[in-house]
């Protein structure tokens, strides 16, 4: 059984950067053909996939969110990291990390193990 759990701050400050982990049990983020990405849903709003980092090393990222978005992860530990700069009031969402089933050429097929999900509220 494959777990994720996230974890980090729950309050960040205006222009501070969130920082969060999620560490992964149950399965290796090595493993052809998993990708492990970032999800967030703001009140009121729907799911947002923020990016991910893949089997092999290779990190994509949404385009409204790239200049400020940054994955990686930690194979000794089984670990991948979001970082998201510049922070403000509008980032202050729930948290996901999430695995991905996506097919050798890294075409997505489903989202099959979620974490909870962290709050990380934006405020002074």
């Amino acid at each position: 059984q494959v777990q994720l759990q996230e974890s980090g701050p729950g309050l960040v400050k205006p222009s501070q950067t969130l920082s969060l982990s999620c560490t992964v049990s149950g399965g290796r983020l090595t493993t052809p053909y998993y990708y492990f990405s970032w999800m967030r849903q703001a009140p009121g709003k729907g799911l947002e996939w923020m990016g991910a980092i893949g089997y092999s090393g290779t990190t994509s990222y949404s385009p409204s969110l790239k200049s400020r978005t940054s994955i990686s992860r930690d194979t000794s530990k089984n670990q991948f990291t979001l970082q998201l700069t510049s922070v403000t009031p509008e980032d202050t969402a729930v948290y996901y990390c999430v695995r991905e089933g996506r097919t050798s050429d890294g075409d997505y097929i489903a989202s099959d193990y979620w974490g909870k999900g962290t709050l990380v509220t934006v405020s002074s």
